[in-house]
């Protein structure tokens, strides 16, 4: 199980981009494939932004993940 930390960041997270996200309160659309592996790949290098990038655009499933787990 998520230390309760964690589950309240996300919560946080997910609610904040919820309401200020496009789209009328949905989350970002996912990555294509390309963009994903360009993205891991900077994040592996220490790229924040792209580690952010892959973060915003994976919040569907973390939410997916969190109210099925």
């Amino acid at each position: 199980m998520f230390p309760a930390w964690i589950l309240l960041t996300l919560n946080h997270l997910i609610f904040t981009l919820r309401l200020s996200g496009g789209g009328g309160g949905s989350f970002p659309r996912p990555l294509k494939a390309e963009e994903e592996r360009k993205y891991l790949e900077l994040a592996a290098q220490g790229d924040l932004e792209a580690r952010n990038k892959l973060i915003e655009h994976n919040l569907r499933l973390v939410a997916h993940i969190i109210n099925n787990g």
